[in-house]
């Protein structure tokens, strides 16, 4: 690779060399193409509730569940775009706001934020609920434009508002007239944070996304490399590799694109002129390790606590049991330590992310059984994950 600091400037060495993106943007997963390949169904079905919307009636509330990067957030806003270009010529007055409950986590942030969007302004702290509320609810008695306002509202990731601020948002939102929800979840369960009195008024359609097919992703990413690399880049076993790994990931279309774009990169890196299957290897590596080091980071503070004392033992060739884990993990917490039954929890929350592995073994007759925990990854991965600060 030439040393790119023989150039007059830095970024013009870079560009010069990079013979493999035509664009990065159709390798987004926030990308919205023209159209979108093998969600037709599901957005039809989006359309055929909404349409009342320009009849002027209030559509029915939506609830669309899948696994990530099963297409449901393009499908949304797919057929939100779809709905405001045509009612633009229609006698309706119809808004469609995306809420992204990952950044609005309350019942207050998320109303306030809809006031905003509708052009009153409410601060995002300060006021009570109340007042918050009655400001929304005023927007559709005083419409300026003399129409009814009919507001569409996508809650994306609906579970996690629910689980850390309970069912306020759907209560008042399925209480307020003109107002329809697409709320979109990865999880079927998510219901079970409602109570019965707001699942009774939300009375939703549910539409399922399932997972994509590995044909059905290399369709996906044959139309997405056709924009965004340059000619020839693409070696012909590369995006079939992709959509096969990215298969075995449950379908996931989000980390179908991540494989082919990390793969440009490190193409790109390396020099290369092509992209080659080598490189999709190594950016599934590049991915993983990213994504493993990201989890373990932004786990709650205890829950490292444990993984340090699972991580000890484990250097000190220590078979770990529940036992031997409490004292490791008392003495790495020392003052602040939860009690040894909430370190079950802890253990359960672990083993679902794939980090430990826990084996029920018996020590034979009147010794009982005993829990044996074992690290599930790289320990100089997990070491660096909890010890390197933040960048």
């Amino acid at each position: 690779m030439a040393n790119i600091f023989e150039k007059d400037n830095i970024f013009e060495g870079i560009q010069k060399e990079n013979v493999i993106f035509k664009d990065k943007k159709p390798l987004d997963h926030r990308y919205l193409p023209d159209r979108l390949l093998h969600r037709e169904d599901q957005v039809t079905q989006i359309a055929r509730y909404w349409v009342d919307a320009l009849n002027d009636v209030t559509p029915a509330n939506i609830t669309i569940y899948g696994k990530t990067g099963t297409g449901k957030t393009a499908a949304a806003k797919f057929a939100r775009s779809q709905l405001l270009e045509y009612s633009a010529d229609q006698d309706v007055y119809i808004r469609i706001e995306y809420i992204r409950c990952t950044d609005y986590t309350t019942e207050y942030q998320v109303i306030a934020q809809l006031c905003q969007k509708l052009g009153r302004d409410v601060p995002h702290r300060g006021w009570t609920k109340a007042e918050v509320v009655n400001t929304f609810r005023d927007i559709f008695r005083t419409n300026a434009f003399g129409k009814k306002l009919i507001l569409i509202v996508i809650l994306d990731e609906i579970d996690i508002l629910l689980n850390k601020d309970g069912d306020g948002i759907l209560y008042t939102l399925t209480r307020t007239d003109n107002v329809s929800i697409l709320s979109i979840s990865n999880f079927l369960d998510f219901k079970g944070l409602i109570k019965s009195r707001v699942t009774s008024s939300l009375n939703d359609k549910e539409i399922v996304f399932p997972p994509y097919g590995a044909n059905q992703l290399t369709d996906i990413l044959n139309e997405r490399a056709e924009m965004a690399f340059n000619e020839g880049v693409v070696e012909s076993d590369v995006i079939p590799l992709c959509s096969a790994m990215a298969a075995k990931e449950e379908g996931d279309a989000r980390f179908a694109l991540d494989l082919l774009k990390t793969s440009g990169f490190i193409a790109g890196e390396e020099g290369s002129k092509t992209i080659k299957s080598e490189h999709v290897r190594m950016a599934k590596d590049r991915i993983e390790h990213d994504k493993f080091v990201d989890v373990v980071k932004t786990l709650p503070t205890q829950q490292q606590r444990v993984l340090e004392a699972i991580l000890k033992l484990t250097n000190e060739k220590e078979e770990i049991t529940s036992g031997k884990l409490y004292e490791a993990y008392t003495e790495v917490s020392k003052k602040d330590a939860v009690t040894y039954r909430r370190i079950f929890d802890f253990i359960n929350e672990l083993e679902m992310l794939g980090i430990i592995s826990t084996n029920t073994i018996s020590r034979g007759r009147g010794k009982g059984r005993t829990n044996i925990i074992k690290l599930q990854c790289d320990e100089d991965l997990l070491e660096s994950s909890l010890y390197q600060p933040n960048i």
